[in-house]
């Protein structure tokens, strides 16, 4: 942020700012309220809107909720879709976390390395993708999403789903209230099914910047966000963006010690890997990949292409990712570089930032040993 309000490049139109709100729909799912930390605004929209009174203690966050399954402290896991396994950090921790539960439900369109790893019940409920056709009562429905630049726009399927029998994930998360709740409170939520109009109606009412949902959004492109310093406002004291100022913090190593960093390849979106290139690198079929400077390699006796095992024992735990090849690569003297998720074993679940919680992968402490 500071580089770019040196250059300028903040809050004018074709200053070279990508305005990026979030990641992939991530952002769209904090915009309507999917967080474990809801605001007090948030939570006085809902009551005024739905006439309940939500939870006001917060929940967990990915970390928290992996302890609290590893520590038996919470017993039922409910994925709406993604690849919690393959995209959290310490994977032996989290898979014994998961395995701890006495449920587990995957909301999924498709296999992954997370419906191996259960709880002792586990269920798996195919749903429809958004690029499936989706039928109700009121004819065919479309959903919205959030994209990267805060653009919110409709997506409806055109495919013919797979089976009668696939529910959308809007039907599934309906019905299970609808079972769960019944009537602890006047939501229809059988309706919200039939007719999905309904649920962006209480969207509108519900979240800043969503007046006329329905009608915004149905126009080509969608609609923006509000985005403040898109447009020149800062919410600060003097109503200017501000610089900070961070404490650098020096990370040193012991002799024959590395700092790794996780990386995706070009074939890969989230955990989902469409292939085993990596052309921009120069990497084909292969994936468990170590890139190393060549001078570290000199230095450590390694050649191209040897295998070595990764070591990380942070906290005292020894945590090891079998059989890496060594690729030599422009990368800093003293760091290394391995895909996510391949490498996600090594990544302590508690060698975390502050605040964020955010694990540390791109700052991880490991030793590298040559397979004999």
């Amino acid at each position: 942020v500071n580089l770019l309000l040196l250059r300028g490049s903040i809050g004018k139109e074709g200053a070279g700012t990508c305005p990026v709100r979030g990641h992939s729909n991530v952002q769209g799912d904090r915009t309507v309220g999917i967080m474990h930390k809801p605001s007090a605004a948030f939570n006085e929209a809902i009551e005024k809107n739905f006439g309940f009174t939500p939870p006001q203690q917060h929940g967990y966050d990915v970390v928290e909720a992996i302890e609290a399954m590893y520590e038996k402290k919470a017993k039922v896991f409910f994925a709406l879709g993604g690849n919690f396994l393959s995209a959290s950090p310490d994977t032996e921790y989290t898979a014994q976390a998961m395995k701890n539960c006495s449920l587990t439900v995957q909301v999924s369109t498709k296999l992954n390395r997370s419906h191996l790893i259960h709880g002792k019940t586990a269920l798996i409920l195919p749903c429809l993708g958004r690029t499936d056709k989706d039928f109700q009562k009121s004819g065919e429905q479309f959903v919205t999403t959030e994209n990267s630049m805060g653009v919110v726009q409709k997506s409806q399927g055109v495919l013919n789903p797979l089976s009668e029998d696939m529910m959308s994930e809007p039907a599934i998360v309906a019905h299970l209230a609808h079972k769960v709740l019944g009537n602890k409170h006047d939501m229809n939520w059988l309706a919200y099914i039939e007719n999905y109009t309904l649920i962006r109606e209480d969207i509108a009412k519900t979240i800043e910047g969503f007046k006329n949902f329905e009608e915004k959004v149905t126009q080509d492109g969608g609609f923006y966000l509000p985005n403040a310093p898109r447009e020149g406002k800062f919410k600060t004291s003097s109503g200017k963006a501000k610089f900070t100022v961070n404490i650098w913090e020096k990370l040193s190593v012991k002799p024959n010690e590395y700092l790794m960093m996780t990386i995706r390849s070009h074939d890969q979106f989230n955990t989902t890997v469409y292939g085993l290139n990596d052309r921009y690198r120069g990497i084909y079929n292969e994936r468990r990949i170590v890139f190393m400077n060549p001078k570290d390699m000199f230095k450590a006796g390694f050649e191209n292409y040897e295998k070595v095992d990764i070591i990380n024992e942070f906290g005292g735990i020894k945590r090891i990712a079998e059989c890496f090849l060594v690729v030599p690569y422009n990368i800093p003297v003293g760091c290394l570089a391995t895909y996510f998720p391949e490498a996600n074993v090594l990544v302590p679940l508690h060698a975390k930032a502050d605040g964020s919680q955010t694990p540390a992968s791109k700052s991880v402490v490991v030793k590298l040993e040559k397979i004999k």
